[in-house]
């Protein structure tokens, strides 16, 4: 199928399916006009692509797990994926720990605003005369 195809297929635009493919995450062959050709397999490709962007993983990142799904029966890449996901299941903990951690002392500096504006609000009001 032509890339317009996979792009029906999947909902992913052709832009992010050249992406991808300039990644290494996908691969395509090509014709003798040089239009992409892909497999009916590259559907499920890209949608576990998509499913690993959607966890927050980057490019390259996923690009050292995939090769998981091409070689399941290797213990060792199989291993490796394991521990690439776990370091950025951590690498996202930390982020949610740095969020909170914003999100708390805005909520301080939201606090102090609030009692600022309440403190103006009780002041009486100046007429002129």
């Amino acid at each position: 199928m032509r890339i317009g195809e996979l792009s029906r297929r999947t909902g992913v635009s052709s832009r992010s399916l050249r992406y991808y493919e300039q990644q290494g995450l996908l691969t395509s062959s090509r014709s003798e006009a040089g239009q992409r050709h892909y497999s009916d397999a590259e559907v499920e490709r890209v949608a576990l692509i998509r499913q690993l962007f959607d966890a927050g993983l980057s490019s390259r990142v996923i690009a050292a797990v995939l090769p998981c799904v091409e070689t399941p029966g290797d213990a060792g890449v199989v291993d490796e994926a394991f521990a690439t996901m776990m370091r950025e299941r951590d690498r996202i903990d930390a982020e949610i720990a740095r969020l909170a951690a914003m999100r708390g002392a805005l909520d301080e500096v939201i606090a102090a605003n609030n009692r600022h504006r309440a403190a103006l609000a009780a002041q009486p009001v100046a007429r002129s005369a």
